[in-house]
């Protein structure tokens, strides 16, 4: 089996806040267009146009409506590999394909080692495995490695391409690793949550919760101070709904 490195001089991920994402699917059709050429490519997909598609998607966004005794609201909640610390996926595989950098914590396929045994897919509990039935080899997120260090591109567009395309800016990438990153600061200020923690395989991806509604008269504009996401009424119990319903 795969081993995994002991410690990762970054730990590079995504933060996905729940709280704006407007479910446009832009995110998982940049991810789609970028790699249909890169690192991973081809990105197959069949009868893409006729009744039953199917094809292989790196993200994928899920809408879940959500209900407590003082409302009702709509989710939209996009999913891709989380790149975990203690990644199954990896240490279940039997020819070393999958494996987890050391330099950055991202997590990877190698497709000339990969046999197509889909042991990572039933390992990840997550569902971020995508199996390539034309190609016979499974593939994922690789938080567009090929253009996050593409020395031709502009700084500013090193960046995976899920996040360029969010026109809602509820992406954000960098390295969560680094306590006093902007990202990290973000992740502490609004109360940041790691997928089923208790799976115990330490996702480094993380994600805002929805903010509680704004129920009063003149609640119309953006407030002076916004709450801790941990302050937030909704917030543990809405995180615990959708623990249950991704475990299903």
């Amino acid at each position: 089996m795969t081993g995994l490195p002991k410690t990762t001089r970054k730990k590079l991920g995504l933060v996905t806040d729940l709280d704006i994402c407007v479910g446009c699917h832009a995110c998982a059709v940049s991810c789609k267009e970028w790699n249909a050429g890169g690192h991973s490519a081809p990105l197959t997909d069949t009868n893409a146009y006729g009744k039953d598609p199917s094809g292989v998607w790196f993200n994928r966004v899920h809408v879940f409506e959500t209900q407590n005794e003082d409302e009702t609201r709509t989710v939209n909640f996009p999913r891709s590999c989380l790149h975990c610390e203690q990644p199954a996926c990896v240490t279940v595989c039997p020819t070393g394909a999958s494996y987890k950098r050391e330099e950055d914590g991202i997590v990877l396929v190698d497709a000339e080692k990969c046999i197509g045994c889909k042991l990572c897919s039933w390992a990840c509990p997550y569902g971020a495995r995508e199996y390539d039935a034309d190609d016979g080899i499974m593939k994922k997120c690789t938080l567009c490695i090929d253009r996050i260090y593409n020395e031709n591109l502009e700084e500013s567009e090193r960046k995976p391409a899920c996040v360029i395309a969010c026109p809602a800016g509820a992406r954000h990438f960098g390295d969560l690793g680094d306590a006093q990153s902007e990202i990290s600061r973000l992740v502490e200020r609004r109360g940041g949550y790691a997928l089923m923690p208790e799976s115990g395989y330490e996702p480094v991806n993380r994600y805002l919760p929805p903010r509680p509604r704004k129920d009063r008269a003149g609640d119309t504009g953006t407030a002076d101070h916004l709450d801790a996401a941990e302050n937030a009424v909704d917030s543990s119990t809405f995180f615990e709904w959708l623990d249950k319903a991704l475990t299903r």
